[in-house]
């Protein structure tokens, strides 16, 4: 008997941002920017927060992964592996994902983290097709937790503004239907490290009194470099993704792009040919939120997905790295309460 392929499927989608506002007027009262220079220049207008004493990433990825198993109804224990995306991870060890897993009630299963910037989600989603493709796993769970406020210097006035904390999750699983992951590309160019990077608390330069004294322990980015890189490769990888999938503007129904900067948003689109009404956007809501930002966005427009509708997923980040989903959504999304 020939064997059906198996595809990787999204079944189900869970986010969480904190309740902490924090508005541009409010960053207005100690940088030197303003309401109108912070919108005009990135989209945002305030961003999410968390002021929870003692809690890291971990506690968004919970509460993301909390939303997903109340909403969807999904038996805990038929979940075989936890993923974790963070830039922000609560420790360098354990793993972020095995407190996630514990304090959901995922005993046993395996654990484990990593980090690939702001496509983190997107390098996280590949993974995972690999495992329910190959029959390894049949329901793998990949959450992004990002608590980007840790990282980012409340005295810049170029970085500060920018960033928001929030936790998205999905679950994948296989199926023969011809939905799913269809493709996708993953790239990175090593000489974008400096423009983008948190220079202190690895092993190349670990933490003392000095690199604390200077700020190494933050977000330090040369924006018009990002900038540059993002809209040229976002773009570029999106289309050549579509091309090769036989793809028009015609064909996608959302673009789910990374929310770093509106004007990069809209580069984007105009590249893929789309208006923004077929583009997924909440940076004015939320800021930054590095690789959380496209699990967020898909945790909101669930309801308005409908199965086998073409989204293009798409993301730049440090490193530089890069790349583009092309998935085909797996349920529809106004059945799940």
């Amino acid at each position: 008997m020939e064997t059906k392929k198996l595809f990787a499927t999204i079944t189900a989608v869970g986010g969480y941002v904190p309740d902490d506002v924090l508005t541009n007027d409010e960053i207005a009262q100690r940088l030197d920017t303003n309401d109108e220079w912070i919108t005009t220049r990135v989209g945002i207008k305030e961003r999410r927060l968390l002021k929870v004493e003692g809690a890291g990433s971990s506690y968004l990825g919970i509460k993301a992964v909390q939303d997903m198993l109340a909403r969807h109804n999904i038996e805990k224990s038929e979940i075989d592996i936890v993923l974790c995306s963070s830039n922000t991870p609560d420790y360098h060890f354990p793993s972020t994902a095995s407190v996630i897993a514990a304090e959901c009630g995922l005993d046993g299963v395996p654990c484990f983290d990593f980090q690939g910037a702001c496509p983190g989600f997107l390098y996280g989603l590949q993974v995972a097709r690999g495992f329910v493709e190959s029959g390894l796993y049949k329901k793998v769970l990949l959450v992004s937790a990002e608590k980007m406020s840790a990282i980012t210097n409340p005295d810049d006035r170029n970085t500060y503004p920018l960033f928001g904390d929030g936790g998205g999750c999905v679950l994948l699983e296989p199926t023969t239907e011809e939905i799913g992951i269809r493709d996708g590309i993953l790239r990175s160019d090593f000489n974008g490290k400096s423009h983008l990077i948190m220079p202190a608390g690895g092993s190349a330069l670990p933490p003392n009194h000095e690199t604390v004294d200077a700020g190494q322990h933050f977000v330090h980015q040369d924006g018009k470099t990002v900038f540059k890189g993002a809209v040229t490769q976002m773009g570029d990888c999106s289309v050549e993704l579509m091309e090769r999938n036989g793809l028009t503007f015609e064909d996608i129904a959302w673009v789910v792009p990374h929310q770093a900067n509106m004007r990069i948003i809209d580069a984007t689109a105009r590249r893929i040919g789309l208006g923004l009404d077929k583009v997924m956007i909440n940076i004015d809501r939320y800021g930054n939120t590095s690789s959380a930002s496209i699990p967020l966005c898909l945790w909101e427009w669930e309801k308005k997905l409908k199965k086998g509708d073409n989204l293009i997923l798409t993301a730049f980040g440090a490193g530089f790295t890069w790349g583009s989903i092309y998935l085909k959504w797996g349920y529809d999304g106004n059945t799940v309460k």
